[in-house]
């Protein structure tokens, strides 16, 4: 059994449930048994030691089920707003696909339990603050542990509840402890790999509609279409470019709005008739940047997706605990996997990728709005009368803002490290931080987007050009206007805005 993204977004966003085949049942089962066996008068960190810097300490074996109960306590001190239940969902999600690997050596009856979470729609407290990223996400990760224990509260139904007692209405026994359950729930990515999974579906959701408001906007400019000719971004060699641009094509077809550069300036007959062969062009040479070099822009993002995607699918079925325990060599190994560089820096890399996304979204707005630089628009889209009417105005105040406080967040986390933990942890990934802010500039690219589609089909309608668009672009034209009809009289339409912002969300 694989988890992968397709599967996160079934369970997450559709009706799909978490099943395991009987050989991952089998893989986990052995790898407890070894455990079982193998700890017999040997040290093993987290099973008979202390944690952290007290890993010097040995315990003694009257003890040993405290030690597990004890880390999950201990740690449940996050602190801030709860994470939102997909969050929850797609960490727990991921924890599960860590214990998947059998190189844990916890009972089978915790990914039971997990499943049955997940399954279930029972999401436990994890605060937003308490991560460093580098035993994982130890402290996020416990608030999911204690629940499990029973204790706790979770968010089940819409209500915020004991968790007990949801267990008890469920018909749900809390785990037991049977040889290092505790560490092994607290001790790995999860947590951060869940978010950045969360993270990634958007994340190409937005590239999906930056692609198309690029088609939609040089169509509204009524650009030349050699902006996104094959050879024109082939000889560029980037992947990503030439998907962007082979998209553009497909999304454009059926346009007439789109000119042919040999039709219009390569015909010399045509421009001599025109009194166009010399002096000044009535007809724009090229379009502006955000318009004319989407596929240079956009393809960059679509490579980094790619490969964020390939790191989060490989740590979503990664074995990311300490110590990793393995029935094949017979051994168990002290290292790092919790350490959470690998997503961290995707993270970061992710979120750089989206300011450039509401950037280039932002100035788009800002042509649309601007009539001296489009040359055919009213200023601010206003159809009403200007001077007493604004049009979209203030929305260009909202998008600008929003992309500002983007850029500000656009600074890397991956390089803040604190040493903490007695210096135990002396460099750590800060990866839920990362992950964390990464979602907050999704959230903004889907309002600045919001505001951009709101304004190109405001603009269709001062060109009067519906029924000139590409089929792709005229379906969302009229979605849109499904939501909001077009503008003239000033009034307040930020439910409507809210609403396209949930189509986008929504429709993929």
């Amino acid at each position: 059994m694989k988890i992968d993204l397709e599967l996160i977004h079934g369970i997450l966003y559709g009706n799909d449930r978490l099943r395991w085949d009987e050989a991952t049942q089998q893989r986990i089962a052995e790898s407890y048994e070894f455990l079982q066996q193998f700890a017999t008068d040997k040290i093993i960190y987290g099973i008979n030691t202390g944690f952290g810097p007290m890993a010097q300490w040995r315990v003694d074996d009257a003890h040993l089920r405290d030690l597990q109960y004890n880390i999950i306590r201990s740690h449940a001190t996050g602190m801030g707003e709860p994470l939102p239940d997909f969050f929850v969902r797609a960490s727990m999600l991921s924890r599960v696909g860590s214990f998947a690997q059998g190189k844990s050596g916890v009972h089978p009856e915790l990914v039971a339990l997990l499943t049955e979470f997940i399954n279930r729609g029972i999401y436990p407290f994890i605060p937003k603050h308490g991560s460093v990223g580098a035993s994982g996400d130890l402290v996020q990760l416990a608030h999911i542990a204690l629940c499990l224990i029973g204790e706790g509260k979770v968010h089940y139904q819409g209500e915020w509840r004991k968790t007990k007692e949801v267990m008890d209405e469920c018909g749900l026994q809390p785990i037991g402890i049977h040889i290092r359950e505790g560490l092994s729930c607290t001790n790995g990515t999860s947590v951060m790999t869940g978010i950045s999974a969360v993270n990634q579906l958007h994340a190409e959701n937005l590239l999906q509609w930056a692609t198309l408001a690029a088609v939609w906007m040089n169509e509204i400019a009524g650009s030349y279409d050699d902006l996104m000719s094959a050879p024109l971004n082939e000889y560029r060699r980037h992947a990503g470019q030439i998907e962007i641009a082979k998209r553009m094509r497909e999304w454009s077809k059926g346009s007439k709005r789109l000119q042919k550069r040999e039709n219009m300036l390569y015909d010399g007959e045509r421009l001599k008739a025109k009194g166009e062969r010399d002096g000044v062009f009535t007809e724009k040479v090229q379009a502006y940047y955000s318009l004319r070099c989407a596929p240079q822009i956009l393809g960059p993002i679509y490579d980094t997706l790619q490969y964020s995607r390939r790191v989060i699918e490989e740590e979503l079925n990664a074995a990311s605990d300490n110590p990793i325990v393995d029935p094949e060599t017979k051994n168990v190994y002290h290292g790092g996997n919790f350490h959470g560089d690998y997503i961290s820096l995707e993270a970061d890399k992710m979120k750089i990728a989206m300011v450039r996304l509401a950037m280039v979204s932002e100035r788009q707005l800002n042509y649309l709005c601007h009539d001296r630089i489009n040359g055919i628009l009213p200023p601010f889209l206003n159809m009403g009368t200007l001077g007493l009417n604004y049009g979209i105005q203030a929305c260009q105040f909202t998008a600008t803002s929003t992309t500002a406080e983007c850029q500000t967040l656009a600074m890397p986390n991956y390089v803040h490290s604190i040493p903490n933990n007695n210096d135990n942890q002396d460099i750590v990934s800060m990866g839920t931080n990362s992950a964390e802010l990464c979602a907050q500039v999704i959230d903004n690219c889907y309002q600045v987007l919001s505001i951009l589609f709101m304004a190109m089909a405001q603009a269709v309608d001062c060109l009067g050009i519906q029924a000139e668009l590409s089929p792709k672009t005229k379906e969302v034209y009229e979605a849109i206007r499904g939501i909001m009809p077009t503008i003239v009289e000033d009034t307040p339409f930020y439910e409507e805005l809210q609403q396209i912002e949930n189509y986008i969300r929504s429709k993929r």
